[in-house]
């Protein structure tokens, strides 16, 4: 299987409000991608279509089959987590691992109980005890321990602390992934997952307006710093951004050949969140 999912003119409506328009793209197998939106932007629509939780217009295929028609079976291969994540609060933790491992083939308990180690979440007490961040760490150690062949993240650690987060998408490359497995990943800390992606898909209003590997991104996109004597011609290479600051302007060009733009003034690189937020901004000037 060369791609893990196919999507094409992937719609869906409430009512009047379109929340995906006609999305079109694929995520190969063995890919670590990132779908990154705003607030509303389509990215848990998506997500709910790809694991079958919502009805959809358009074609779309995950691990060979329909998630409309075949969810039971699709999501033995499967494993989620959303930003709200709901366990039964009468259950001691011991007892979650152990109704897991009765109803999930693939699910391993011995790497649920090594994720817990890492960790100060208490066997033996109930879920309804637990602070909000435990919650999401047996949340996380429940769904890393099943052996799925796509991993789908949304909002993965939301109220956990910074050295948790890093610890986790450590654990996510050093004990998880391999090239057998597909992620897809959304979070608001884009900052702090950009080092593990391999592929983004950027989502607005509903619609795809990027889907490209990462490397291609970065050769793609950079900020040109320069002064008044260069800036008309920078303009004229039309970028997708312009500002001004302590007299120096400050522009970013998507598809530019770099060597026109270093003998405008000085180029730099961008991050992933900054070239998300001059794609969104750039597209509307």
């Amino acid at each position: 299987m060369t791609n893990v999912i196919e999507a094409k003119g992937l719609s869906k409506s409430y009512g009047a409000f379109q929340a995906l328009k006609n999305a079109t793209f694929t995520i190969p197998l063995g890919r670590i991608v990132g779908v990154i939106g705003a607030n509303g932007a389509g990215k848990t629509t998506m997500l709910n279509s790809v694991l079958g939780l919502s009805s959809f217009d358009g074609e779309l295929s995950v691990l060979g089959r329909d998630p409309s028609k075949d969810r039971r079976n699709l999501m033995e291969d499967i494993s989620f987590i959303s930003d709200v994540a709901t366990l039964p609060k009468w259950m001691k933790v011991k007892e979650v691992l152990d109704y897991v491992e009765g109803v999930h083939p693939k699910f391993s308990r011995e790497k649920a109980l090594d994720y817990l180690s890492r960790t100060k979440v208490p066997l033996t007490k109930k879920v309804k005890a637990l602070s909000k961040g435990m919650v999401v760490q047996l949340h996380l150690a429940v769904v890393m321990s099943i052996d799925a062949k796509l991993l789908v993240l949304d909002e993965p650690t939301l109220g956990l602390d910074i050295i948790f987060r890093k610890g986790f998408y450590a654990n996510l490359l050093e004990d998880y992934f391999d090239q057998e497995r597909t992620i897809i990943v959304t979070t608001h800390q884009v900052e702090e997952i950009e080092h593990i992606l391999s592929d983004v898909i950027f989502i607005e209003d509903g619609e795809i307006v990027m889907d490209a590997p990462l490397d291609e991104l970065s050769s793609s996109f950079a900020e040109l710093v320069t002064d008044e004597a260069n800036a008309a011609e920078a303009r004229a290479l039309r970028p997708l951004t312009e500002r001004k600051s302590l007299g120096r302007y400050a522009f970013v060009f998507e598809g530019v050949d770099r060597g026109k733009l270093k003998s405008l003034g000085e180029v730099r690189g961008m991050g992933l969140a900054d070239i998300f937020v001059a794609k969104m901004t750039g597209e509307k000037q």
